[in-house]
This record gives C-alpha cells, sequence and structure tokens, in this order.
C-alpha cells in the first residue's frame, strides 16, 4: 500500500552555502506546524544528525551509498520515512560531489526532489546560470526549486530572483537575509556538536522566525509530495528481539564521545543486546554486570584533562580489558584507550592504557575519507577475509606504537589486544551483515561465562 506525503532532498552548489542552516531553520518550522518530521543526513557526517535530533527530537539517520549499499539505504528510508508526515534529507558538499554517493544520487535512489540552497553572497544574476548549468548536468535529477541565502537587500533579491525565474523556469521558495547572528560556529572537525548545547532557544527562535518570514514553507511542501510504500520493509536492523535481551553491551555517551551511526545501535537492539549508556566523563565506572564496551567517536582531545582525571574510570575500563572484556573502539574511543593524548601544545594528558601507543594533536587535519578494509583473522567485527566500509576523520595521529600489536586490518588500522577491537575508522554495521552476528555472537558467548 502507498502512503501520501511529503519528502524532499536540500543540496546546495557548494559546502559552506548554508545548507545547514537551512535545514535547520526548516525542521523547526516543520515542527511548529505539528508535522511529524523525519531527518536524515546524506553521507557520514555524525554531527548534523545530531542537530537535526536535538530541533526535531527525532533521531536522525546517515543514508550511505557508498558505505552500505542501495538496497541497504532504500530500506532504512522507507522504514523510517513511512511513519512520517514529512522527510527531509541533508545532503552533503555540493549535489553532485562525491560520484555515486553524492546528494544527486541519494535524490534519485529515493525518488525524491531537491530544494537547492544558494549563497548568494558574493553574487547577482550569476547565481542563474550556475543553477542552469546544474539542471543540465544531470536531467533525470528533479530540482523543484531554490531557497537564496545571504540576500543582502531587496533589490540584491529581485535582481537573483528575476535571473532565476527567467531562465531557470524553478520557483524562488524565499531566502534568508544575511544575519550574522544565525550561523553556527565550526571548529576543526566541522561545526558545534548538539551535545555542547550550541543550539540554545534565542539562536533556535531567531532562525525559526526568519525561516517563517522569509521562506513559503507551503510552497515547498506543494512541489515535493511524494508517495512511499508505508509498509515498514527493508534492511538489516528492522525486525527487533522481543525475547530477554542475550547480552549487556555499555555505550559511551556524553560530550567527549557522541558519534555514532544511530542504525549501529539499532541493529545490536534488534539483536537482543540491551544497551545501557554511560558517560566516561562523570561516571566513577562501567556499568554493572556489562558483556561488552563501545567507545564512539568524538571530542575526547576537548576533554582531555577531565577525561584523564577521571581515574576510577579509566581503572574500571582498564579492568574490563585485562579481565577478557569484549570492546569495540573507534577514533575518539580508541585514542582513550591509548596510553595517552598530547594537546597541539604539547601537553601530555594519560588516558586507560589499554594500547601501548599515544595519540599527537595536529594543527592541521591528518586523515579524511572513506575506508573500506578485509580483516586478515576473525575479529570482533567479522570473520577472516570479510570486507567492511566505513569513514575516517581525524586530526591526531599515532605518536608512538609498540610493533608488539596485532593490526588485522588490510591495508592497516585496526589493533587488536585480547578481546579488544581499535581503530580510527568508523565501521557502519550495515556495511556487511556479518558484523552484527559476530558481533552479537561474542557478546553473548561472554554472557554466558560471566
Amino acid at each position: 500500500m502507498m502512503k501520501g506525503m511529503y519528502g524532499f532532498v536540500v543540496g546546495a552548489s557548494h559546502s559552506s552555502s548554508g545548507k545547514s542552516t537551512v535545514v535547520l531553520g526548516l525542521l523547526a518550522a516543520l515542527k511548529r506546524r505539528q508535522y511529524k518530521v523525519q531527518p536524515f543526513k546524506a553521507g557520514p557526517d555524525f554531527i548534523d544528525p545530531g542537530l537535526h535530533r536535538a530541533v526535531t527530537g527525532t533521531v536522525s539517520y546517515n543514508l550511505d551509498r557508498w558505505m552500505c549499499g542501495d538496497a541497504y539505504v532504500k530500506g532504512l528510508f522507507q522504514n523510517k520515512a513511512s511513519r512520517a508526515d514529512v522527510t527531509l534529507v541533508e545532503g552533503v558538499m555540493g549535489l553532485f560531489d562525491g560520484a555515486n554517493a553524492s546528494t544527486a544520487e541519494i535524490a534519485k535512489l529515493l525518488g525524491l526532489p531537491v530544494v537547492l540552497v544558494m549563497d548568494v553572497k558574493t553574487m547577482a544574476e550569476t547565481a542563474a546560470a550556475v543553477i542552469r548549468g546544474m539542471l543540465s548536468y544531470d536531467r533525470k535529477l528533479k530540482i523543484a526549486g531554490v531557497i537564496l541565502n545571504r540576500v543582502g537587500s531587496q533589490r540584491h533579491l529581485r535582481m537573483v530572483k528575476d535571473a532565476i525565474q527567467k531562465h531557470c523556469k524553478l520557483p524562488v521558495f524565499g531566502y534568508l537575509p544575511v544575519d550574522e547572528k544565525i550561523g553556527i560556529p565550526e571548529r576543526h572537525l566541522g561545526l558545534y556538536t548538539a551535545e555542547e548545547g550550541i543550539l540554545d532557544e534565542a539562536l533556535l527562535k531567531r532562525l525559526v522566525d526568519l525561516v517563517e518570514t522569509f521562506i513559503d514553507i507551503e510552497s515547498i511542501l506543494n512541489r515535493c509530495f511524494i508517495e512511499i510504500s508505508s509498509e515498514e520493509t527493508g534492511s538489516t536492523f528492522i525486525s527487533s528481539s522481543t525475547n530477554r535481551p542475550a547480552a549487556k553491551l555499555a555505550i559511551a555517551k556524553d560530550r567527549a564521545f557522541c558519534f555514532y551511526y544511530e542504525d549501529n545501535i539499532e541493529m545490536l537492539k534488534a539483536a537482543g543486546i540491551e544497551c545501557l549508556f554511560f558517560s566516561p566523563l562523570q561516571d566513577r565506572k562501567l556499568p554493572e554486570g556489562i558483556d561488552g564496551l563501545y567507545l564512539g567517536g568524538g571530542y575526547p582531545e576537548l576533554y582531555a584533562g577531565q577525561l584523564s582525571a577521571n581515574e576510577q574510570m579509566r581503572r574500571s575500563i582498564k579492568e574490563f580489558v585485562d579481565n577478557g572484556g569484549v570492546v569495540y573502539a573507534e577514533c575518539g574511543g580508541f585514542m582513550y584507550l591509548m596510553e595517552g593524548i598530547f594537546d597541539s601544545e604539547g601537553n601530555f594528558y594519560p588516558m586507560v592504557g589499554v594500547y601501548p601507543m599515544k595519540a599527537r594533536m595536529r594543527t592541521h587535519r591528518f586523515s579524511l575519507g572513506y575506508r573500506e578494509i578485509i580483516l586478515k583473522e576473525n575479529t570482533l567485527l567479522g570473520n577472516k577475509e570479510d570486507i567492511l566500509r566505513g569513514h575516517e576523520f581525524h586530526y591526531s595521529e599515532i605518536a608512538e606504537i609498540s610493533s608488539s600489536v596485532s593490526d588485522v586490518y588490510i591495508p592497516e588500522g585496526g589493533f587488536i589486544i585480547k578481546n579488544c577491537l581499535g581503530s580510527y575508522i568508523h565501521i557502519h554495521f550495515g556495511s556487511n551483515g556479518n558484523i552484527i552476528k559476530t558481533l552479537t555472537a561474542k557478546l553473548k558467548r561472554e554472557e554466558k561465562h560471566r
């Protein structure tokens, strides 16, 4: 059975165009109008989904063709969108950037029109030439209309709008004026996270008031009516277990550790794993009776002093690893398990000390991009020769490493000590069906031996 609803992708000509600001304003305005909104993020980014959730109160999911494949992405979208009145997908980078994983390809895969955000602060009629080029670049892509960002005056608006309507035959849904008070601050890994409270009430009210005043939301919805199946079908995470949880997994979640693919956690729950959240910053020890530990990424370098000072938690985790506990750590969580972190000024902060290596913060990005790895041997995340995919983005490097640590990734970068696997790569569990099977089986085996 098909369900009628509103759905669209918000794309842009380039990064830093104000796409995220427009998306947050639209989400807040739709919520104010009491629509049930389901947000998504194209690509591997963690920060934007967190901001979506802060605005809507609804979990936002990553849609990534490269990491997870078309069937998984369509299944995830189908499953979550079928419960909403409006679904909004925030794009990644420029509209066509990223080849098969681009915003445009996601839109076509899901059958969604695109609402294009154009930053026109430093242009006028040229905006129409750029949009016309985008229209002809891929004629299979449906661009529903345009939102102009950083408009300087009513004269500026008329010049840009008239040119777009004349040369592109597209509606201009509205605009946002130049307003430095609605900009979201950035730092080395991107925007500030939702966990840090960056979306305060005053900023969000100002943003949504501007959207309500200058953007015609009803026109957007009227141009973006779609039909999808109302049946919840799709990916591996959908069918959940109704049995008693077979094992308990502690997951670090606070300002220092907040980068997780939400469907990774949902897949674990569906497999019968009870997920218990804790804070390495605030709590003094791990939750009682756990069989495994999941340390995601985030910003441990920003909270290095506080993490280091929490010696009770560091000892609790070290003892858990030493006693054979199952641990998976990625990026920031992996750094936390090292002997310590050198900040960019050379100050050293002791950490958990599982891995005989140290992390050093650099002033420039050290690594960025998609990663495909092959397992050299059986691990927590799969069996020998399994292929896993994920994403890597960090400013730190391994400053000192012992040759005694076993590396189980090809090309490199997955380190095993006892039942602990750590890496800089954020692996998406949807990239290989064996990940959940292997990890949950390992957790359940450990539960039997508690």
